[in-house]
C-alpha cells in the first residue's frame, strides 16, 4: 500500500522474476482481486515463451484497474502484439527489452501498434550478455533503446532499476539515465521516487529558457524570424512537454497554451 500511495508515475506488480513458481498462481488471483476491486496498476507479467504467460492474460483481462502491462524479455513486435490482443487490444504494453536479441530488434518492438514504450531490463540483460555495470558497458543498449524510441515515435525508455539504498548512487545513476535520453526509471522502493522525479526534471534554468524561447517565438512558431530560431523552438517544447509531467513549469505565468 506505500508504493500505491507514494509520488510513483504508476506502481507496478510484479508476477514475473518477483515471484517464485509455487507462488505464481496465489500472486496472480491476489493482483486480479485487487485491480478488479481496489485500486490501479500495472503488472508485469511474465514471457510469452512460459507456461505463466497465458494464465496472467487470462487473470488480468476485463480488470477494471488494469492500467497496462509490461510484457517481460520481449524480443520481437509479434509478442507485443500477441499479448494486446489477448488483453482485448486496448491495453497498453510497455516492453521490457531484457536480451541481445531484444535490443537487436528493438526497433521493430517500438513500432509495434500495441507499444507504447520501451524499458530496459539491464539485470537480464547483463546477465545475457556479461556485460558489467558501469554505465560504458551498457552505453550502446541504452543508446539503442533510446533511438529505436524516437524512430518509431514513442516516448523516451524507462531506464532499470537501481538497486542499491544508498541515495548517492541512485543519484549518479539518474545523472547516466538523463543523459542517455532515456526519461523514466524503474524503482525497486516508493523512497526512490522523490530522486526519480527530482533528477529527471528539467532545472530551473532550462524551464525559465524555455519558457522565455517560446514566449519570444510563439508556441506555434508564428514568430519565428529564421531557420535557426526552429531547433530552439523544438527543444524548448521539449522541456516544456518534460517539465510538465514533472509540473514545474508554471502556467499561470505565462500565455503559453497547454499542448
Amino acid at each position: 500500500m506505500q508504493a500505491v500511495e507514494g509520488n510513483a508515475d504508476a506502481v507496478i506488480f510484479d508476477l514475473e522474476d518477483g515471484v517464485v513458481p509455487d507462488l505464481k498462481k496465489s500472486a496472480r488471483k491476489s493482483v486480479a482481486d485487487f485491480l478488479s476491486t481496489q485500486g490501479a496498476g500495472w503488472v508485469r507479467i511474465n514471457d510469452v515463451t512460459t507456461e505463466f504467460w497465458s494464465s496472467d492474460l487470462d487473470a488480468l483481462r476485463g480488470s477494471i484497474g488494469l492500467g497496462g502491462v509490461i510484457l517481460s524479455k520481449c524480443e520481437s513486435p509479434e509478442q507485443v502484439e500477441a499479448t494486446a490482443e489477448r488483453l482485448g487490444g486496448k491495453v497498453p504494453v510497455i516492453a521490457l527489452v531484457e536480451s541481445a536479441l531484444g535490443v537487436e530488434h528493438s526497433y521493430e518492438i517500438a513500432s509495434s501498434a500495441s507499444a507504447v514504450r520501451l524499458a530496459f531490463g539491464s539485470g537480464d540483460f547483463r546477465r545475457d550478455t556479461g556485460a558489467g555495470i558501469e554505465a560504458h558497458a551498457l552505453a550502446y543498449a541504452r543508446g539503442r533503446l533510446v533511438v529505436a524510441s524516437r524512430a518509431a515515435g514513442i516516448a523516451a525508455p524507462i531506464d532499470g532499476p537501481t538497486l542499491s539504498d544508498q541515495v548517492d548512487v541512485l543519484v549518479e545513476d539518474l545523472h547516466i539515465t538523463r543523459s542517455m535520453g532515456m526519461s523514466g526509471k524503474l524503482c525497486m522502493r516508493e523512497i526512490q521516487t522523490a530522486s526519480v522525479n527530482r533528477e529527471l526534471c528539467p532545472s530551473a534554468a532550462d524551464v525559465a529558457w524555455a519558457r522565455e524561447t517560446i514566449e519570444a517565438l510563439g508556441y506555434d512558431g508564428a514568430r519565428v524570424r529564421d531557420g535557426s530560431d526552429l531547433p530552439r523552438l523544438a527543444r524548448a517544447r521539449k522541456i516544456q512537454d518534460l517539465a510538465t509531467v514533472f509540473a514545474q513549469f508554471d502556467y499561470a505565468e505565462s500565455s503559453v497554451p497547454v499542448s
